[in-house]
Formats: structure tokens, sequence, C-alpha cells
């Protein structure tokens, strides 16, 4: 199979996907948890039926919160996020919710997250992608060291990287408009649960390129990536099914609180393994012959 051929249909399908993303990004924009925003969430379950988001809503408004957001979770559960409550903020609500026919209503949880924690929360998060990015950098550049141009090879997976990240990014966004997603601390660490598993699998496909490099040096360059590719392939896409299907599992059957967090490792396993097959290999082709867009012609033929 001719992967490497095809590279301008890949990487412009990337192309696309990523701009896509960066739209969305700008505006609307992604959905921040109160762990960014700050703010309080609760959580009712109203034991005497389901009374119903509009109910609920008003409920809110009556209790001076109209800003709430309201999203029904099932089995006569409601997650409302708004400002912060303070201390007598949640009386006012559990009182005006109390007066509905659907009483007596519980309240399963209950959080708050101040401004300045929710500062050094978004200060976190952004720090740790940057030092993850990082250190994958320096660790594909000594772990390729015995490869002519090992820096290559970082940056081609940084690349890589950086497309796996923006567009999960967007596909979270486009979910905060539809179910209503959040960002949240839970979601950084699903971030960085995708940047490791998409690492692991581009350097599985690159350590077969290295090899193949020490055993044929005179194969053309782009013969050899093609050929890594192929031999690599059934095991990238058999361990990205497996892990897919645990997820999905999850997913269905995990209960509401893990939904955003799975959802960040589903995306990012899918966009993972594509980045890893036609993305990473395909810019150090690229760079191999020093074309810097894929549909630019090169003395390569495809």
């Amino acid at each position: 199979m001719d992967i490497v051929g095809k590279r301008r249909i890949f990487l412009s399908i990337s192309l696309v996907l990523v701009i896509l993303s960066a739209a969305v990004l700008v505006t609307p924009g992604l959905n921040l948890g109160i762990d960014f925003t700050s703010g309080s969430t609760v959580t009712f379950r109203f034991e005497g039926g389901d009374p119903g988001t509009v109910r609920v809503k008003a409920a809110l408004d009556r209790a001076d919160h109209p800003e709430a957001i309201v999203q029904a979770t099932g089995d006569n559960q409601y997650f409302i996020r708004t400002d912060d409550l303070g201390n007598t903020g949640l009386d006012a609500i559990t009182d005006e919710v109390a007066l509905m026919v659907e009483a007596p209503a519980t309240v399963l949880d209950t959080s708050t997250v101040g401004a300045s924690v929710a500062e050094d929360t978004v200060r976190n998060a952004v720090v740790a992608v940057i030092v993850a990015a990082v250190f994958v950098m320096l660790y594909i550049m000594y772990a390729f060291r015995t490869v002519p141009s090992s820096y290559k090879y970082a940056i081609a997976a940084i690349i890589a990287l950086g497309h796996d990240v923006l567009i999960v990014l967007g596909v979270f966004t486009v979910l905060g408009m539809v179910i209503n997603a959040e960002v949240n601390a839970i979601f950084i660490v699903g971030i960085l649960t995708v940047i490791g598993y998409s690492v692991n699998d581009t350097i599985v496909i690159f350590d077969r390129i290295r090899e193949n490099v020490t055993l044929a040096p005179a194969r053309e360059f782009r013969s050899t990536v093609n050929l890594s590719i192929n031999e690599s392939i059934t095991r990238s896409l058999g361990t990205s099914l497996t892990t897919m299907t645990v997820i999905t599992a999850m997913l269905l059957f995990g209960g509401a609180s893990l939904r955003d967090f799975l959802i960040v490792l589903l995306a990012g396993v899918i966009v993972g393994t594509y980045s890893s097959i036609f993305i990473a290999a395909q810019v150090l082709v690229l760079w191999e012959h020093r074309a810097l867009l894929p549909w630019r012609r090169t003395a390569v033929s495809s």
C-alpha cells in the first residue's frame, strides 16, 4: 500500500480539520467549567419524579440566579452551574426547589471554585501541556540520537502532537454546544493522556523507520518510510481498536461523571492513531525532500 504516495490527501484533510478546529475555538470557544471560570455547581436528585429542565430553571430564577445553566443527567438528576453561591446561596436555591411538587429533592454534590483558584488552574494547565511537549521533544531527540538529524523526528512528533490536541479541542468545542461538555480539571488529565498515547504510537512507527534505515541505508527514504508504515499499521490499528472498545464501553456504562474525560480519550485515540500513521511520518518525507506544502510539486514522484 503506497501510503506515502497519498500524503497530499491525508495532509490536506488534516489541514482542513485544523482550520475548522481553530475557527470554532475562536468562536464560540470552549465551554469552560468552574475550574477555569470560578463559580459553583450543584447536583439535585428529585425523589418524586422528573420536573423537567424548564421548571428547574424557573426555580433558580426565583432564587435570583438567572445566569444558572441547568443540565439533565438522567435518573431524575439535574446538574446546575451558576455563579459563586457563597454562604447562603445554596440555601436559597434549595428552598425554591423544595416548593416543587417533585420534592423532596436531594443534593447529591456541590462544589465551589473561587476566582484565584480558577486562575491558578488555567496557568497550571498551560504549563503542564508545554512541559509535556518539551519533554517529549527531548526524549525523542535522545532516543533517536543514532539517526542523522534526530531533531527532525522530534519536531515531526511535536507537529503531530499539536495537530492532535487542536483537533480534540475543536471536537470538544462542538460537543460543548451539542451536549454541554465542559472543560474542567479532569479534561487536562485527558489531554495529557492523549499526548502520551499519541507520542507512543508515533514512536513505534519512527522506531521502525530507524531500523529500516539501518538495514538498507541506500534505499530511498520515501520507500523506507512507506515500508515502515505498512509494517507497523496492523499493530497500531489493533492497539487503537482495543483501546477504543474499552473506552466506548466505559462511556456507555460508566456514568455521567466520567463522560467528558472518556470523550477526550476516545477522540484523542482516534486522532492520535491517524496522525501517527498519516501525519508524523509524512512530515519526515516532506522534510527530507524539502517540500513545505502537501500540494507543492517536488522532485519525488508520488
